[in-house]
């Protein structure tokens, strides 16, 4: 094992990313990749947990999260980026974990219970959806990962992983290292209608968005309730337009759109078009490296095939020992 610390994540292609996939968990895994030993990996199988009527895009989803990844500066020089479903060894790994996790510890996880409630257009009645932790569980410790970054939100299921690993210990011998979350700074990045950045909302700005379409989803954004009058003062505090001028726009805007917002000297309207023009600007070095990728898919296809190639390597001697503490 390296000597590096070990750390494990993964996104679900069920879509384009967007900025809150950016600053939610990308950027910290950007800096990461000097400092630990990184498995990165593209969960196609948790996709079809709530997608699983409709499967047919995740194929083209698979190559552009890593045309995502890559462009934002993931490198499979210094981390392992791979598929999940390539590597079967994690399947095999949940079903041995599904013989021996308690279905309470599934009913009490805290975002199944939010899920179902959220997402009551689909049938999440399956046991796929109930599982899942499960199969986050095989994801993680079949790479005998130490941490797991995550937002302050996703501790239980890191959790969740350490109370199976401690079982699997428990019971047989001890394999698996127990993971530790690693919490990680996320800003505050809403959609444009102020809730949660996220594709079911058609709220998001994404990282594929050219120009135009990043300043016609600005243009929609929501700013400060209170302020019905472009005469009225506002308050850029609880304005979402300002949130993302405090990380795209320059010091001297973003000043000048703090004071001139509160005393209704620059409306809305003004205030958006500025800050859309930070915002493409900020995102120009990914729209570039992005290009470059999608005109070689070839590239980025044989980008998988070597990540995948050295995760199942250790995969399967994870597998081997887990096959041997069992006795199967």
């Amino acid at each position: 094992m390296s000597e590096k610390k070990r750390i494990l994540s993964g996104m679900r292609p069920t879509g384009p990313l967007h900025l809150g996939n950016l600053h939610g968990a990308l950027l910290n895994w950007i800096d990461m990749q000097d400092t630990y030993d990184c498995f990165f990996f593209i969960a196609d199988w948790h996709a079809l947990t709530s997608d699983y009527e409709n499967p047919g895009n995740i194929k083209e989803y698979i190559r552009q999260m890593m045309i995502d990844w890559l462009s934002v500066g993931l490198t499979p020089e210094k981390s392992t980026l791979f598929v999940q479903s390539k590597i079967k060894e994690h399947a095999e790994l949940f079903l041995l974990l599904s013989m021996i996790t308690p279905v309470p510890w599934l009913e009490r996880n805290p975002t199944y219970k939010e899920q179902i409630g959220q997402l009551q257009s689909k049938d999440l009645s399956t046991f796929g959806f109930l599982g899942y932790p499960v199969l986050q569980a095989a994801d993680i410790i079949i790479y005998k990962a130490q941490g797991v970054p995550v937002g302050i939100d996703q501790v239980p299921h890191v959790e969740i992983t350490r109370e199976i690993a401690r079982r699997f210990n428990y019971l047989y011998r001890e394999v698996f290292p127990e993971p530790e979350s690693i919490l990680t700074q996320t800003p505050k990045i809403l959609g444009i209608d102020r809730r949660k950045m996220s594709k079911s909302y058609n709220n998001a700005i994404y990282l594929s968005d050219s120009p135009e379409q990043i300043r016609a989803r600005v243009s929609q954004m929501i700013t400060d309730p209170a302020r019905k009058r472009r005469s009225d003062p506002g308050n850029p505090d609880v304005c979402n337009v300002f949130t993302f001028h405090t990380i795209y726009s320059n010091r001297e805007i973003i000043d000048r759109v703090n004071k001139e917002c509160r005393s209704a000297e620059i409306g809305c309207v003004e205030c958006k078009q500025i800050m859309a023009e930070g915002l493409i600007a900020g995102l120009a070095p990914i729209r570039e490296k992005r290009r470059y990728y999608e005109q070689r898919p070839e590239q980025v296809d044989e980008i998988i095939v070597e990540g995948t190639r050295k995760a199942k390597e250790t995969a399967a001697a994870t597998m081997e020992e887990v096959r041997e503490a069992i006795g199967i």
